[in-house]
Parts: C-alpha cells; sequence; structure tokens
C-alpha cells in the first residue's frame, strides 16, 4: 500500500513545507533539492538500472533512456523546469496553467511505472516529489488562481504517480514493454537529477552544505 500513499504522502509534505515556510524559497528547499537529486540517482543507478540491463538488449536499453532523456526535455518546454525546481511565480497570473499542469502530470504519471514492491524507488519518487511539491504550492499560492484551481491541480498531480503504479502493476503488459518503459523513466529520471545536480546555484563555487546533501542523498539511497 505504501507504493501507492507515499507520492501522495510527499505531495501533503511540500504543501505544509510552503505553508510554514510562508510561501518563500529558502536555502532549506536547495538542500532538499540537491539531497532528492543525489537519492533519485543513486537509487535509479543501483535499482532501476541494473534490472532494466538485465532484461533488455544492451543498445536498445541505451536508446530507451535516451528518448527518456530527449522526452523530458520536450516536457520542460511547456513546463519551464519545474520537475527540478524551476517554478517561475507570476504574481499576478490569472489564466490556469494548463501547459505546467498537463507536463507535470505526464512527468508524474511516468514515474510511477518503476515502482514495485521489489525495488525501492517508491523512496526515490517520494523524496525527489517533496520540494518539487513544496515550490508549486508556493508558485500556486502567490498567484491569484481560486481555492478551487489549486485543489484541483495539487490533488490530480498528487493521484497521476500512484495512478501510474497502479497501471503498471495490474496491466497486462509484456515483460519487455515494461523494461522498455521503466528504461524511458531512467533516462527522465537521469535528466531531472544531474540538471538539480550540477546546477550548482551563485557561480558554481563549492558549497559544502549542497556537497554534504549529496553525499547523505548516496549514501542513505546505497544502505537501504
Amino acid at each position: 500500500m505504501n507504493k501507492f500513499l507515499f507520492p501522495i504522502y510527499a505531495v501533503i509534505a511540500g504543501v505544509i513545507i510552503a505553508r510554514l515556510t510562508k510561501h518563500k524559497r529558502t536555502w532549506n528547499t536547495k538542500l532538499l533539492l540537491s539531497f532528492s537529486g543525489a537519492f533519485l540517482l543513486a537509487l535509479t543507478l543501483f535499482e532501476l538500472l541494473p534490472e532494466v540491463y538485465d532484461h533488455l538488449d544492451t543498445k536498445m536499453t541505451g536508446l530507451f533512456i535516451m528518448s527518456g532523456i530527449l522526452l523530458q526535455i520536450v516536457l520542460e518546454l511547456f513546463s519551464k523546469g519545474a520537475e527540478h525546481g524551476h517554478v517561475h511565480i507570476h504574481k499576478d497570473a490569472k489564466a490556469f496553467p494548463w501547459l505546467l499542469f498537463i507536463s507535470l502530470c505526464i512527468h508524474s504519471f511516468l514515474e510511477g511505472f518503476p515502482i514495485h514492491e521489489e525495488n525501492d524507488m517508491v523512496y526515490g519518487v517520494l523524496v525527489h516529489k517533496i520540494p518539487i511539491a513544496a515550490l508549486v504550492s508556493i508558485y500556486l499560492f502567490r498567484s491569484e488562481y481560486s481555492v478551487a484551481q489549486m485543489v484541483m491541480f495539487l490533488t490530480i498531480f498528487a493521484a497521476m504517480t500512484p495512478f501510474g503504479t497502479l497501471i503498471s502493476n495490474t496491466s497486462d503488459f509484456s515483460l519487455q514493454l515494461s523494461h522498455s518503459i521503466n528504461a524511458i523513466v531512467i533516462g527522465i529520471f537521469f535528466h531531472i537529477s544531474t540538471t538539480i545536480l550540477f546546477e550548482s546555484g551563485e557561480g558554481h563555487k563549492f558549497n559544502l552544505g549542497k556537497f554534504v546533501a549529496i553525499i547523505l542523498g548516496v549514501g542513505i539511497a546505497y544502505f537501504i
């Protein structure tokens, strides 16, 4: 049951963080992003990547992973990078952000596919979604959208990952198709996590806090 509930908990936690920080993006959010990027990348390398390479042709696996990277680049043309923390806030925005909403939902739906009882990817998605949900919530709170629009946005966003997991776990997919989709999701995870890690921020200077967050993310992913 946790594989369905944890992504929902992540969005709830993100909304709470946005409220507690009074709708401001803080250095804590940046550290959480760094930790989540390292944690997601490490889990993908430790668990999901070997699983896919065990079941698919090597070159085809690489092709699917590259397809996932390209797909995420296309999605970011519409989301403007919200999947890795780039949420652009317009205080006077009134028109509902359909492109952001749809691209985030597609991303969330696909990231639910690799989650199953035999791996720990649900934890990677959980940690990844918390800072993203917090930043999206800040964006919504500081806009002029109605409460109903914000609730609808966050509710559907929270439900898309469990929906992807449900489809993946209950549909009669062939094993090859299932692993092919997972390889595409690996590409998505690679693009997001590396973007988070390599966007060092101010002048690309060494940041001890970020470095420690990355080490913690990799270490915890290794030992769980």
